[in-house]
């Protein structure tokens, strides 16, 4: 008996985009029909129904959110995927939050794009939810395909309670995507309590989690209450998990299993509805493993885990992360804001960025506050950054070299620049050049734009000694 093959729609004003969708649909079995607009496509549904319908987001006539509002309220069980080339949180937000199956971001792998098609025939769909006007988090910025992973992880979340386990290195932005998880979710309108484990005292950790009442413990003059209770209706975040005494876990592990504690000292039991995000740099897995975190408490707070990559492994973000943060940092400090020149944008994208994301905000302020002009030069950047870059930029010598100059004069008693700097100069490009004509001196001097008699005085001037003095001799 012959399967039907399955009918796949296509909106997008791009005829590329259709054409290559097109193509590998119909290779894979499917039958096409492409629209370049949304009005097309809604007068075709109000006939017929395909089996999968993908759109684009920004499109002319219409945009895809509002296609997909209207295919909702006329074909509710159409599964719909989403593309988009403005692949951000907001744009995945709207997207799961308006129904869509899938949310496939630009430029796409097409055997990936051709299985989610097939993906999205066989599968249930989403309930058409009411849309909301997301809440835009622009720091949560990334086109790398690990931050499309998270943007998709918390629009998938958009309207649960779910526990959630975020781990990423320090500096890689958790906070953030606690704050999303919650202002996206059915808890928006409650509070969200933030807290590190690792900011208090081990002593007075119990207390600030959990409350006290007075005359617990010396010191208690007054009862009081812990996050718990302040979250109440809303979310806890709790940062740095990995920190917590074993001791607290169990409490913790009670509460979010039960939802209710007692206060420090208290005898009246509390009851909550709390939903936990919980955040480590830790791997957590390896502290169970050598008994410094409870097993049982790490299946409950790993029920959804998100993932953040560290910012050296997003390297096509950091350009974006910049400019938007440097606008922040002069709206913060009331400056103007600083573009970057292309040698410090080469420089900074080529930095590893050991402190992530934290340490390129702080960057931003510190370069908003001291690099002189409208624009940031290579030999603004701190030396650290300039001297460690792990690619060879031609136009990075000389920022260097800045900085050298900088530090020497810093130095008491050092001689003047130039007299230490052009023996050294010129030496190095002497060498190079005898290295690259494998120690002929005439074609050396050639390179250097000097003539013969000019290199031989320079080698006694300077002192060189000629490793290659046989060949050297050689015309």
């Amino acid at each position: 008996m012959s399967t039907k093959p399955l009918q796949v729609w296509i909106v997008d004003d791009d005829a590329s985009i259709r054409w290559v969708l097109e193509r590998a649909l119909k290779n894979g079995g499917m039958l096409t029909k492409s629209f370049g607009g949304a009005f097309l496509a809604l007068e075709a549904l109000r006939i017929d129904i395909p089996d999968v319908l993908i759109t684009d987001i920004r499109m002319p006539e219409q945009s895809g959110l509002e296609l997909l509002k209207k295919i909702k309220s006329m074909r509710p069980l159409l599964p719909v995927i989403v593309m988009t080339a403005q692949s951000d949180l907001v744009n995945a937000i709207s997207a799961f939050d308006s129904g869509a199956f899938e949310y496939l971001p630009k430029p796409f792998d097409i055997d990936n794009a051709v299985d989610l098609v097939k993906r999205a025939a066989q599968s249930s769909v989403r309930p058409n939810v009411k849309v909301e006007d997301p809440k835009i988090m622009p720091e949560l910025l990334g086109k790398a395909s690990a931050m499309q992973q998270v943007f998709r992880a918390i629009g998938r979340l958009s309207r649960s309670s779910v526990t959630v386990l975020i781990t990423g290195e320090s500096g890689t932005g958790k906070e953030l995507v606690a704050r999303a998880l919650h202002q996206h979710s059915p808890r928006a309108d409650k509070p969200l309590i933030t807290f590190s484990t690792s900011a208090i005292p081990s002593e007075l950790l119990e207390s600030e989690i959990f409350g006290h009442e007075k005359g617990s413990f010396t010191g208690a003059e007054a009862s009081r209450r812990g996050r718990f209770e302040q979250a109440n209706g809303g979310t806890l975040f709790l940062d740095e998990i990995g920190d917590m005494p074993i001791a607290l876990q169990t409490r913790l592990l009670r509460v979010l299993a039960e939802g209710e504690f007692y206060r420090v000292g208290g005898q009246t039991l509390i009851k909550v509805d709390v939903r936990v995000i919980a955040a480590t740099h830790q791997n957590l897995e390896d502290r169970v493993t050598r008994g410094l975190f409870r097993e049982d408490l790490f299946h409950r707070l790993n029920v959804i885990k998100v993932e953040l990559p560290p910012l050296r492994l997003r390297r096509e973000d950091v350009g974006d992360l910049l400019d938007h943060y440097l606008n922040i940092a002069a709206q913060e400090l009331g400056v103007e804001s600083k573009i970057l020149a292309s040698d410090a944008r080469s420089a900074l994208e080529a930095y590893a960025w050991p402190g992530n994301v934290r340490e390129l905000v702080n960057l931003c302020r510190r370069l908003s506050v001291l690099a002189p002009g409208s624009q940031i030069h290579a030999e603004d950047l701190p030396f650290e950054i300039i001297g460690s870059s792990t690619e060879y930029n031609g136009d990075m010598w000389w920022a260097v070299m800045a900085r050298w100059a900088e530090t020497e004069l810093f130095r008491l008693g050092a001689p003047p620049l130039l007299e230490t700097a052009m023996p050294k100069f010129e030496r190095t490009l002497i060498r190079i050049a005898l290295q690259h004509t494998h120690g002929h001196r005439q074609e050396a001097a050639k390179l250097l734009g000097w003539g013969r008699n000019t290199l031989t005085r320079k080698f006694k001037e300077l002192g060189i000694e000629d490793p290659l003095d046989d060949e050297a001799t050689a015309v």
